[in-house]
């Protein structure tokens, strides 16, 4: 890729348009009371998702943007179970009847820090509130680093079938510089505990670059990963934003590469990856010819959410826990960020819904055009307008940045249809947000 496109859009880079409109577009217009009427009008046979939210860690790893706390004691984490548990009987009484659950996430921080005990209750509670249908996908997030045995039985015995793997690199001294020091021989030990205990399907995370890293070391950590032969892979660029991320201002910034060398760490990795015999999922997703985000692929039923590239085909995901968020009925919503705040609502018998986006019309298609993108690297913008029955033209004709796109050789359109060239799939983000109207006012 030419390093005069690299500059152009690479630097600062757009949103990753895992939903949209995108949170910053969130007010407090929405809130409790919408999430509310959301809720009682959720279909009673419509399959959801559910999201819970695990905001602990026990240290920072200092490239991670996620809502996340250091507990080095287990006196916060029970406590924020309980308030966890009294919120999601808050939600459920809000709906007509048990809704049949067919995926659940526990994200983070790290879920893992939960006491086996205490992730064998909270699953019960799960079931009792929700009809999991019999095929339900259960995945949690998992640090190896803090990672038991005891948590792996409690895993396999509640019916968790996918695990997330946060990996990054295994070079040791990218890993002193982002304060993530793993072996692989604690990955593959996780790993070999999963898959014994049932939990089949494994994911892992890695990320490109990170201070010192280089093609060599990232090449060897993605040759490495490969043969502990995940079912996926996610491949991650890092993004540097010590203005709004504090954690990240302990980050060597001269360290870390420039632009060209990030795209030869990405090519790299997908190479090796392509080579291993992964196939190439969207962005930044790699999968086994026969996983599931492959077939949802082949069949263009690949979808984009908050959590990234997913098979998962529901309308609704309701999120548990502080900073959680949710797409129910008519938009987005919420929780409040802060623990504090999260807590003292659930404990006041309040949903903690802080701030959400009611969709419109407009932004249900760009929505669409802006997820087949993500998914498909191309789009037919003038069949998604028709089934929307709204002219194509105004999507098409009064977009600059498509035209500068295709003036260099990003794009090719006709006829309503744009495709993406395979050599600059590296750049997607920045065709999306040739359709994101509220781009140029996002704070």
């Amino acid at each position: 890729m030419p390093t005069s496109i690299l500059a152009k859009y690479s630097d600062p880079g757009p949103p990753w348009y895992t939903i949209y409109p995108t949170a910053p577009q969130f007010s407090a217009a929405v809130g409790a009371e919408a999430y509310e009427h959301w809720l009682r009008e959720l279909p009673a046979k419509d399959a959801i998702s559910l999201y819970i939210h695990i905001p602990f860690c026990r240290s920072i790893c200092w490239y991670c943007g996620c809502p996340t706390n250091i507990a080095r004691l287990d006196a916060p984490i029970l406590h924020y179970l309980a308030v966890l548990r009294d919120e999601i009987g808050l939600v459920s009484e809000q709906t007509r009847q048990a809704l049949p659950v067919s995926d659940v996430h526990f994200g983070g921080g790290s879920p893992n820090l939960i006491e086996p005990a205490e992730f064998l209750g909270l699953m019960e509670l799960l079931r009792r509130r929700f009809a999991f249908v019999e095929t339900a996908a259960v995945a949690v997030e998992i640090d190896p680093r803090t990672f038991t045995l005891g948590m792996a039985e409690a895993l396999g015995a509640t019916g968790v079938n996918r695990a997330s793997i946060g990996i990054q690199s295994f070079d040791p001294l990218v890993q002193k510089a982002i304060n993530r020091v793993q072996s692989e021989g604690q990955t593959a030990a996780a790993v070999e505990n999963l898959r014994r205990n049932g939990v089949s399907r494994i994911n892992f995370d890695l990320i490109y670059g990170l201070p010192h890293q280089t093609v060599k070391s990232c090449v060897e950590t993605a040759t490495a990963a490969v043969a502990m032969r995940p079912n996926q892979l996610a491949v991650f660029g890092y993004s540097h934003i010590p203005s709004a991320i504090k954690n990240q201002r302990l980050i060597e910034k001269t360290a870390l590469p420039d632009n060209a060398a990030r795209a030869e760490q990405a090519a790299a990795v997908a190479e090796t990856l392509v080579a291993a015999g992964y196939r190439e999922i969207g962005l930044d997703h790699f999968a086994l010819p026969g996983d599931e985000l492959t077939l949802a692929q082949k069949a263009g039923r690949l979808r984009r959410n908050s959590l990234g590239y997913s098979a998962d085909t529901c309308k609704t995901l309701i999120g548990f826990g502080a900073s959680a968020i949710g797409r129910v009925g008519e938009g987005y919503v919420q929780n409040e960020v802060a623990l504090e705040s999260y807590s003292r609502h659930i404990s006041a018998g309040r949903l903690a819904t802080s701030k959400g986006h009611r969709l419109t019309d407009q932004d249900r298609v760009r929505a669409t055009i802006i997820e087949r993108l993500m998914c498909d690297l191309q789009v037919d913008v003038a069949a998604i307008c028709a089934a929307h029955g709204l002219d194509p033209v105004p999507f098409l004709d009064t977009v600059e940045r498509l035209a500068m796109l295709a003036d260099d050789g990003i794009v090719d359109v006709e006829n309503g249809f744009i495709r993406v060239r395979h050599d600059y799939r590296f750049v997607i983000r920045a065709v999306a947000a040739a359709f994101d109207a509220y781009l140029d006012r996002s704070p």
